[in-house]
Parts: C-alpha cells; sequence; structure tokens
C-alpha cells in the first residue's frame, strides 16, 4: 500500500476510467467542507542577486512583489495547468516572499469551502512565484535553483488535519 495514500488500495485509479483513459473524479456527492492548504518552496541564489534583491535594484521592479503576485495568479488558473484538477473558487490566497541567506524563501496559504481540497492551487502558487525569482533574477544569476517545494499542512474534507513531519 502506498503511504501517501493509505486510504486507497494500490490497484485503484481513482483517476482512471473503466474505459483506461485518465478522468477527473466526480465529487458532487461530496460535501462542501473548509479546505486549506499551505505550501513553500526555496529558491537558491548568489550572494549578487540576494544583495540586489534586498536593495531592490533589479531593472525589473521588485523580485518579491512580482513573485508573489505571479504565484496569487497561478493559484487562481490551477485548473488550467494541471490537467484532472477541478476549477475550484478560492476564498483566499496568502502569498509570503523572504530574503533568506542565500535564498528566497515562498510560502503560500490557500482556502475555500469546496468539495475537494486546495493543495494544488499551494503548489501550484509556489512553483510560479519561484520561477518568477528566476525570470526576475536570470541576468544577475543564470543558475537559480528552485528547492525543496512540498506540503506543509492540509486541513479539511476526509483527511482532516495533516501537517508534514
Amino acid at each position: 500500500m502506498n503511504p501517501h495514500t493509505p486510504s486507497c488500495p494500490p490497484h485503484v485509479f481513482t483517476h482512471i476510467g473503466a474505459d483506461g483513459h485518465p478522468m477527473m473524479v466526480d465529487v458532487h456527492a461530496k460535501e462542501s467542507t473548509d479546505r486549506m492548504a499551505r505550501a513553500e518552496g526555496f529558491v537558491r541564489i548568489s550572494a549578487e542577486l540576494e544583495r540586489r534583491i534586498r536593495e531592490n535594484s533589479l531593472a525589473k521592479g521588485s523580485t518579491l512583489d512580482v513573485a508573489r503576485l505571479a504565484g496569487l495568479l497561478a493559484a487562481k488558473r490551477t485548473a488550467e495547468f494541471i490537467p484532472l484538477c477541478h476549477s475550484i473558487p478560492l476564498d483566499g490566497v496568502d502569498i509570503s516572499a523572504e530574503v533568506q541567506p542565500g535564498r528566497i524563501r515562498i510560502e503560500v496559504s490557500v482556502r475555500t469551502h469546496a468539495r475537494t481540497g486546495v493543495e494544488m492551487e499551494a503548489l501550484v502558487a509556489v512553483a510560479v512565484a519561484c520561477l518568477t525569482v528566476i525570470d526576475m533574477g536570470k541576468s544577475i544569476d543564470r543558475w537559480i535553483v528552485i528547492d525543496g517545494v512540498r506540503m506543509l499542512e492540509k486541513r479539511g474534507g476526509r483527511s482532516g488535519v495533516l501537517v508534514a513531519p
């Protein structure tokens, strides 16, 4: 049994139809509940790029502000990027972006009241915010690396509360 999906035997594929083709899961019978997902990711950067971001002296503008905005837009459009995701009305998206020594840390929290969770919205927002840091800083640092994109917490639905170890 897959340790990441303890309630689903390994031979049951929830997104494969009887005809063997991919399908979106039908959630119409599930109860709408308050749901939240929180994810993080890091962008490893050079000392020079770190200095320029701290000084807000990049030609494209404020790296952290643009990354936060990109993450917000990405969360709202997740179903367009991930083929089997449901389009979910989002009640709130909070994005923090902070400069740490040698890296930028992005954290995203997404909230909804729906029949399915918002984990993918949080992860896509983090990934796009991280990619935006690369776009903003690539003229200074050509070897930027995205690291550690992961879920931190999930609340709501059948699984209740899950927090990353």
